[in-house]
């Protein structure tokens, strides 16, 4: 139902503002897992190198 009233308007600005929240809602969690895999590795490689 959503698919088809995106594709049903002109403009296509509401489908790109969908698509855009989409990405960044999606990002979000990517990128707080890597940043806490980061502190992650720089802690065990900080105590290994002591």
């Amino acid at each position: 139902m959503c698919r088809a009233v995106l594709e049903s308007e002109d403009g296509q600005s509401t489908a790109e503002g969908v698509n855009n929240g989409i990405v960044y809602l999606m990002a979000i969690p990517y990128i707080l897992v890597a940043g806490i895999a980061y502190f992650i590795y720089k802690k065990f490689s900080k105590s290994k190198a002591e």
